[in-house]
């Protein structure tokens, strides 16, 4: 039974915490008495513009209103006075003021104000600050564009002023946006990793358990999908192929395992405690480990009622009752969800009631209750329709906000239009010398003004070329740029690799979540410098295993080498790391490699987060190579074998049958002819050896 994705509802409620914790208020009512003092004194203007700001502060958690008088009091007088810091603090929570009562085009507008007064006194950390909270706006506009925008420009400014804080916020919140999209998960891997990575370094548990638990949800939800494909087509597809996508999702289960563990350490004693409990119940479930998976969600429940925490407890009974379900044990599964039904109702939480009802219809259709389960299949459709209403509602909010910033931007525009005017008409009164040096001061400074905005378009453009480039090949980003789409191309020669960690599901119960993390880390890094020195394209990591291409996006004859070389060199690498693994006394890592090479199509997935990928048989081929290959050694197909035989000497294997495709040879490769790669082979060749008559 698959449950929604929650990965959005929980990054949403981490980026508004980001966004409001900058107002907590430590003052008391004393203090704000003082502070109406220092008002009404005849103080210096920058001590009073400081007190006003002060009680626009304090008055956000309680009065927005009169939040939103001050600060707009302290704008008048820090402008008077000429007073930036203030100016720019005062609009700062003018704009949070707004944020809170919705006003979200007003909000904008204040904090591009505040940003650029902060630009101006050099207050970088406070720039990044705005920029992040921007782009949360635009975030829960459903505008990712512009959300991902604003948030590259904090993540660098918080990098230049190494404010570390403000830089894990940020990849945070990117996770966040990207973790939406099961095409874009392994960018939401990415920035998590990394904002997990300055977590721990701060030793923040809050945000360690924030996003281990995002990265167990993300791995989940990637195991369920290859489940859910390998099922839809178990017919249609040979059994090794069902068996490898089965091995695949438990290797990603088992990194969920990890992360959820190590959320559940970050977050005891909290109660955000269940949700790490929950999401291993979930992982073990999904892995037909039912016992250890009720021992979980029964935790997460009775920690739920301790904390009087009723939709936790309603979520539990939810979860609880799925491994019931998956367990064949209706009764039990009917006896808690009907105990969430009741509290999803008194609570109304319509997104858990969605799922209840579900659960409800699925069990009573199998029970063979078939009044029961239409009942609540109708109260399914009817909950959907509502959550439809929900969402086309918020959509026509964004589009509404959109329109308000557009009109806000005409208005501002027209401002500025009438100021030139007027001050054109002013000087119009004086002739000769004077109009013309008016005329010309006037011209020189749009000059500089067009200068300096085409370089601070530039500089954004050159940003978010940064990005794709990071993302996509070269070639494809040009293309981008020049024509606005990048159209799949058809290559008929393209050598492709797999690899895959033996035992990798052994190898991940044997350590720690931190060890997991940073060997795969250690491994994939080495093979991503591999690449690079040698011209070949990285497509993506899946779980434990790597995938790259030769001959893409720019056509290479030579492709075929090229792999192999590549192939060889990061089994020279892993029979170095397994040799020293051997001298500390640790289980050894090792690697199958399988290379195939032909006709494949490669192109950019997606309109707003674009994703580089190839298809066809060669890939499937490619993927067989490895799954029939052996630790230590390099598989490649009859077709690779034909364009490298003449290099390398190769050791024939027997034949595998592939669908489509049909009866295939298979060849080891042996080492280089008269080349230095022999050496190589044979060292790690040796080492396997050596290994296997010692065990």
């Amino acid at each position: 039974m698959l449950e929604r994705n929650e990965i959005r509802a929980f990054g949403i409620r981490l980026l508004f915490s980001v966004l409001i914790c900058l107002c907590a208020v430590s003052s008391s009512l004393a203090q704000v008495d003082s502070l109406m003092e220092v008002i009404a004194s005849k103080q210096k203007d920058s001590t009073r513009v400081n007190a006003m700001i002060e009680l626009s502060r304090f008055y956000l958690a309680s009065d927005i209103e009169k939040s939103s008088d001050y600060a707009q009091q302290a704008e008048v007088l820090s402008e008077k006075a000429k007073y930036k810091k203030g100016m720019a603090n005062a609009y700062r929570y003018h704009g949070l003021a707004s944020y809170l009562i919705g006003d979200y085009a007003s909000a904008v507008d204040q904090w591009l104000v505040s940003v650029g007064l902060f630009e101006e006194i050099g207050d970088k950390s406070n720039v990044a600050r705005i920029y992040s909270n921007i782009g949360a706006v635009y975030f829960n506009q459903s505008d990712d564009l512009k959300a991902l925008e604003f948030y590259l420009k904090a993540e660098k400014v918080a990098e230049e002023v190494q404010d570390t804080l403000r830089l894990m916020a940020v990849l945070t919140n990117i996770g966040a946006l990207y973790g939406e999209n099961e095409l874009t998960y392994d960018k939401a891997i990415e920035f998590d990793l990394r904002a997990l990575a300055m977590g721990e370094k701060l030793k923040d548990a809050n945000t360690i358990g924030t996003i281990a638990s995002n990265l167990g949800e993300i791995y989940t939800a990637q195991a369920q999908i290859i489940r859910n494909k390998a099922g839809q087509g178990v017919e249609s597809i040979e059994r090794e192929e069902f068996e490898a996508a089965m091995k695949e999702a438990d290797e990603m289960d088992s990194l969920a395992l990890a992360y959820f563990y190590e959320s559940w350490t970050a977050f005891a004693g909290t109660e955000n405690e269940t949700y790490a409990l929950r999401g291993i119940g979930k992982a073990y479930m999904n892995q037909g480990r039912f016992d250890e998976a009720l021992s979980h969600q029964r935790r997460a429940l009775a920690l739920a009622d301790n904390l009087d925490a009723k939709m936790d407890v309603a979520q539990s009974n939810r979860a609880i009752g799925d491994v019931y379900y998956n367990m064949g044990e209706y009764e039990s599964a009917l006896e808690h969800y009907h105990i969430a039904l009741d509290l999803a109702e008194e609570l109304s939480l319509k997104q858990d009631l969605e799922d209840i009802y579900r659960s409800l219809a699925d069990t009573y259709l199998e029970m063979e209750d078939f009044d029961e389960a239409y009942t609540y299949q109708a109260l399914l459709t009817d909950i959907r329709d509502t959550l439809y209403r929900t969402e086309m509602n918020q959509r026509l909010d964004g589009l509404l906000f959109e329109r308000d910033m557009d009109k806000r931007q005409a208005e501002l525009a027209l401002v500025e239009e009438q100021r030139e005017r007027q001050k054109l008409e002013k000087h119009a009164f004086q002739a000769g010398l004077g109009f013309i040096v008016v005329i010309a001061f006037i011209l020189l400074r749009m000059y500089f003004t067009k200068v300096r905005t085409n370089k601070l378009l530039d500089k954004q453009k050159d940003q978010i070329e940064t990005l794709l480039l990071n993302t996509l090949p070269a070639d494809v980003v040009k293309e981008l740029n020049e024509h606005g789409e990048s159209k799949p191309k058809d290559y008929q020669m393209v050598s492709v690799l797999f690899t895959d960690f033996k035992g990798f599901s052994s190898l991940a119960s044997q350590l720690t979540p931190h060890e997991l993390i940073d060997e795969l880390t250690m491994y994939f890094t080495a093979f991503d410098e591999i690449m690079e020195e040698l011209g070949v394209e990285k497509i993506k990591t899946i779980g434990d295993a790597y995938m790259c291409a030769a001959g893409v996006p720019k056509p290479d004859p030579d492709n075929a080498v090229k792999m192999v070389q590549a192939a060889l060199k990061i089994q020279e690498f892993m029979a170095r790391a397994k040799e020293d693994r051997i001298k500390r006394g640790l289980p050894p890592w090792e690697l199958r490699v399988g290379i195939h090479t032909g006709p494949i199509v490669a192109g950019v997935v997606g309109i707003k987060k674009y994703a580089y990928d190839i298809w066809g048989d060669t890939v499937n081929v490619a993927s067989r190579m490895e799954s029939n290959g052996e630790a230590g050694r390099i598989n490649i197909s009859e077709a690779t074998y034909q364009l490298v035989k003449h290099q390398y000497e190769c050791e024939h294997r027997g034949k595998i049958h592939a669908k489509n495709i049909g009866e295939i040879d298979m060849y080891f490769i042996k080492h280089e002819i008269n080349g230095e790669a022999e050496k190589l082979v044979e060292e790690a060749r040796s080492m396997i050896s050596a290994e296997d008559r010692d065990s």
